[in-house]
């Protein structure tokens, strides 16, 4: 089993093609869309304070990310255009978003669509 808490051996920043792409030493290599990332993003803002308290990004089908900041040798900071910067992406947040990726993903567009919200093409 692969540590989750390994440092990436990349991370790079595609914002042409709007992804993250995160490659691990295990082998594992993943390219996250922005969208993605911000909708969840492991801030208490999205996350909520515990079990249940998620709150469901809409509208986040154009957003960018501007900067990948460093935090000590445990995880990144991203910053998005819609202002928003307070999650800490650890090396274990980015490879479990990642490794999940599908069912997270799914799960997701599923939300969405229960509240009725149709995603609009990205540009």
């Amino acid at each position: 089993m692969p540590n989750s808490d390994s440092p990436p051996t990349e991370i790079r920043l595609r914002r042409r093609s709007r992804l993250l792409e995160v490659a691990f030493a295990d082998g594992e290599r993943y390219s996250l869309s922005f969208e993605y990332l911000r909708a969840h993003s492991p801030s208490a803002e999205v996350q909520g304070h515990g079990p249940g308290q998620d709150v469901l990004q809409i509208a986040k089908e154009s957003v960018q990310i501007t900067a990948v900041e460093p935090v000590g040798q445990y995880a990144v900071r991203l910053k998005f255009d819609d202002g928003h910067d307070t999650g800490l992406y650890t090396w274990k947040v980015l490879h479990d978003l990642g490794a999940n990726h599908a069912a997270k993903w799914t799960r997701y567009l599923q939300r969405l669509e229960q509240i009725g919200y149709v995603r609009k093409p990205s540009p």
